[in-house]
């Protein structure tokens, strides 16, 4: 798995001319499985087809086990810098019925080990929206994690994924849910908490301090050409070492054994790519850019659609102008981004915006744009 991996890297590193390499993840499921000499192996062949600064940020994904955190100074030792832990909740039975092997104790070591290697570039994953979990039991849980948690914090909501153990609980009537309003109304409360304890929210699930803001994930959120690397990993980059000109969504193959095969014979296991148009690779821009909240800024849209500036594009629109005049979305000089209000409600803005966007460039010229630079995403199955 090793060497797939370090050849899929050189041979995509390669097709895509890049020169730098800005950030890597190691993720997709349970990367903190891996040994770290994987780890160290795959760093040092990025090293050696681009060049990776010494403050390039390296994070890896962990599972809170005691296995893993037995590792974590071993990953420092390989290259990595910050730390992902999906702690997810601090109440084991929900651990239990989440599916996840490590308890809420094992959370909060782990936590402790990797800010005493990595002070303040530590992030934990927490989820709301769980069985039996109340507004007042949430938010009494999230003022705990606080107390112990490092400079940057990732809030999920549950979802219900047809196959698993929750999914089968919840249609048999085994266990409830909350209702929507009342995750809404989590959400918000836990905005309101973090930004009590000095975070800044900076996209809808993530809040930083401190300038701890996860710089590989930013990229995603503005567009930024990324590599992907490992079973299942998806990229978007232009293939310029084979004469490509227009910005692909690549996705690998994601059964580990056909995988290595097809990087055994190909150099890599590229299952599907997909040249993107310009109204689609601006649809991604719009969608990822709305996330954050600093919006998307007239400068950073127009490296993407230099012909149509944001106000050409949505200012005449009447859905936007009720969008606009209702306080939840903010077109100006800045740019075009949500409210505080607005941000909690993006899932239903959207679509007044993406059917103006498809509407006015379809009416116009179309061309490809591509924004400079990339990070690298690395998936490892276990």
């Amino acid at each position: 798995m090793t060497e797939c991996l370090q050849r899929e890297a050189e041979t995509l590193l390669q097709l895509s001319q890049a020169s730098s390499i800005t950030s890597v993840f190691f993720g997709g499921g349970t990367p903190s499985l891996a040994h770290p000499s994987t780890i160290a192996a795959i760093l040092e062949t990025v090293s050696r087809q681009v060049n990776l600064p010494d403050e390039a940020e390296v994070t890896l994904e962990v599972n809170p086990t005691p296995a893993a955190m037995s590792k974590l100074e071993d990953y420092c030792r390989a290259g990595v810098n910050r730390f992902s832990i999906g702690v997810q909740s601090l109440q084991d039975d929900d651990l239990k019925i989440l599916g996840r092997d490590h308890s809420s104790h094992q959370a909060l070591r782990t936590i402790e080990e990797a800010q005493r290697l990595c002070p303040g570039r530590v992030s934990v994953d927490v989820m709301f929206g769980r069985p039996k979990q109340s507004v007042e039991s949430w938010e009494e849980e999230l003022s705990e994690l606080l107390r112990v948690c490092d400079d940057h914090v990732s809030l999920y909501q549950l979802t219900l994924e047809r196959g698993t153990q929750m999914f089968k609980m919840v249609q048999r009537g085994e266990v409830t849910v909350p209702a929507d309003d009342v995750t809404a109304e989590m959400y918000q409360c836990a905005r309101r908490t973090l930004h009590q304890k000095g975070f800044l929210q900076y996209e809808v699930s993530n809040f930083a301090r401190n300038n701890a803001a996860s710089h590989h994930n930013v990229s995603y959120w503005k567009g930024r050409q990324y590599i992907g690397i490992g079973p299942g990993a998806h990229g978007r980059f232009v293939p310029l070492g084979e004469g490509g000109v227009s910005r692909e969504a690549r996705t690998q193959t994601l059964e580990p054994d056909t995988w290595i095969r097809e990087v055994r014979q190909n150099g890599h296991g590229t299952r599907r790519r997909v040249q993107l148009s310009h109204l689609e690779l601006l649809e991604e821009v719009l969608v990822m850019g709305m996330r954050m909240t600093e919006g998307i800024d007239h400068k950073h849209w127009e490296v993407f659609s230099p012909q149509m500036g944001l106000h050409e594009v949505f200012g005449a629109s009447t859905d936007v102008q009720e969008l606009l005049q209702s306080g939840q979305l903010i077109l100006d000089e800045r740019g075009l981004r949500c409210s505080w209000d607005g941000l909690a409600l993006l899932d239903s803005i959207l679509p007044s915006l993406m059917v103006e966007l498809q509407t006015q460039i379809l009416q116009g010229p179309q061309r490809d744009h591509s924004a400079d630079g990339h990070t690298l995403k690395t998936s490892i199955p276990q």
